[in-house]
C-alpha cells in the first residue's frame, strides 16, 4: 500500500511508520515539526531515507495536494493537542484541527489527487465524550454535564447525575455515548472525526475514527508541558522537584500503551471488510493520578514531594475508562500491555533522555491561571 501519515513525525506517527515499513508498505509523512512537540526538525535515523518526508503544515493546500498523489490509505494524525492549552489558544486549535481537516477533505473530494484513496483512519480522542458514562442509583445510565467551578471549589470533584444532582458512579464509556466535549480540544476532535467519517460514507470507502485514550510509551515528547502527565511527572521526579497533583489525586485515566495503539491502527489499515465508524482504543482499566505519581517517584528513587493541592483546571474530566468491546468485535483485538509494564518501559527510556526545562510546566500552569481557567477547593 501507499500510505500517507499526516503528523507522522510525532510520537504515534513514528511508531506507526516503523510498523508499516516492517510489513512492506510505502510510507509518506507530512509533518510541520512543531517546536512545542519536536526536539528538532528531522526524522530519526531509523526512518530517515526509508520514508518520503514532506515538511509542511496540514493547512498548506499545495503541499497537501502533493502529499495525496497516489495514496490509497490515509492516516490523519496531525492535530494540536493539550486540553488545558486549547481553552485559550482557541483560534490555533480550530485552525489546525478543524480547518486543516477541511482542507484535506476538500482536496479529496474536488481534486484528482485523492482519486486512488480507498481507506482513511483518523486519530480521534476520548475527549469527545467529556465525563462519559456513569450510573445513578435513581436514573440508571447517565452522562454527566461538565463539572462546575462552584462544585469543585467546595471539594466536590465527582460528577453528579444531570437529572437529580445525586452522586453518580463511573462506568466504562462505549461508542454509543453522546458527544459532550468539555474542552476546546475535545470539540475540535469531535468535528475532525465526524467530518472524516462523513466523507468516508459519502465516498463509499472505509473510515475508522479511533478514539485513543491516554496514549503513552517510549518516544513520547518530554518537552511539551501541555499534554501527558507521565512526561510531566517524570521530568519533575528526575530533578527532585515537587509533584503537584490536582483535585484530590483520585482522578483517573485509561492509559493505553503505544504498541497497543499501533496494533489497533495497523489492523484498521489492513481491514479487509467494509467499515465506517468509531472505535475506542484503550486498556479498559483506570489508574489514579496519585498512583501514577507514586510509581514514578519510586522508579527514580526520587526525593520529590507529592502534594495534593486541591487545585483544578476548567475543561478537565474526572475519570475515564473505555469500553473496548467494539474494538474486539471489529478488529479482533484487545490491548494487552498492562500499565505497570508499560510504565516501566516508558520510565526506563525517559531515564536515558536529557533533563527538560523544569520551569516549563509551571509556565503552562501560570498561563491557565492568568486566563481564569484554574481554581482551588476551599475548606468550609
Amino acid at each position: 500500500m501507499n500510505i500517507l501519515i499526516t503528523g507522522g513525525a510525532g510520537f504515534i506517527g513514528q511508531h506507526l511508520a516503523h510498523a508499516l515499513l516492517a510489513q512492506g508498505e510505502k510510507v509518506r509523512i507530512l509533518d510541520n515539526f512543531s517546536p512545542q512537540i519536536h526536539f528538532n526538525d528531522e526524522l530519526p535515523e531509523s526512518l530517515n531515507g526509508r520514508v518520503e518526508l514532506i515538511k509542511a503544515d496540514v493547512r498548506d493546500r499545495e503541499a497537501m495536494k502533493h502529499a495525496l498523489v497516489g495514496v490509497d490509505t490515509l492516516v490523519h494524525l496531525a492535530a494540536e493537542t493539550g486540553t488545558g492549552q486549547s481553552m485559550y489558544e482557541i483560534e490555533r486549535y480550530f485552525s489546525v484541527n478543524v480547518q486543516g481537516t477541511a482542507t484535506l477533505i476538500d482536496l479529496l473530494q474536488n481534486d484528482t489527487c485523492g482519486k486512488s484513496l480507498r481507506s482513511i483512519v483518523v486519530a480521534s480522542s476520548r475527549a469527545i465524550y467529556g465525563e462519559g458514562a456513569y450510573q445513578c442509583e435513581a436514573h440508571g445510565l447517565v452522562y454527566p454535564h461538565q463539572r462546575q467551578r462552584e462544585q469543585m471549589a467546595r471539594g466536590q470533584f465527582e460528577p453528579i447525575c444531570p437529572q437529580c444532582n445525586a452522586r453518580a458512579y463511573l462506568l466504562p464509556t462505549s461508542e454509543i455515548a453522546p458527544f459532550k466535549p468539555m474542552s476546546m480540544y475535545g470539540l475540535t476532535k469531535q468535528v475532525q472525526e465526524q467530518a472524516i467519517l462523513l466523507f468516508a460514507r459519502t465516498r463509499g470507502i472505509n473510515g475508522f475514527g479511533l478514539r485513543y485514550q491516554n496514549v503513552y510509551g517510549p518516544g513520547q515528547s518530554l518537552k511539551n508541558p501541555y499534554t501527558g502527565i507521565l512526561a510531566v511527572f517524570s521530568n519533575l521526579a528526575r530533578q527532585n522537584q515537587s509533584i503537584e497533583i490536582y483535585e484530590d489525586g483520585l482522578e483517573s485515566r485509561d492509559f493505553v500503551y503505544i504498541d497497543d495503539v499501533v496494533e489497533a491502527t495497523v489492523r484498521s489499515i489492513n481491514y479487509n471488510g467494509v467499515f465506517v465508524g468509531e472505535l475506542n482504543v484503550g486498556s479498559g482499566v483506570g489508574t489514579s493520578v496519585m498512583n501514577v505519581a507514586q510509581e514514578i517517584k519510586t522508579f527514580f528513587s526520587s526525593e520529590s514531594i507529592i502534594q495534593v493541592t486541591g487545585e483544578f483546571r476548567m475543561g478537565d474530566i474526572r475519570h475515564n475508562i473505555a469500553d473496548i468491546t467494539k474494538l474486539k468485535d471489529v478488529l479482533d483485538y484487545i490491548p494487552c500491555v498492562l500499565f505497570k509494564q508499560g510504565l516501566s518501559n516508558f520510565l526506563g527510556w525517559a531515564e536515558k533522555q536529557p533533563d527538560e526545562d523544569k520551569s516549563a510546566y509551571l509556565r503552562s500552569v501560570n498561563e491557565l491561571a492568568a486566563r481564569g481557567l484554574m481554581g482551588k477547593a476551599y475548606t468550609q
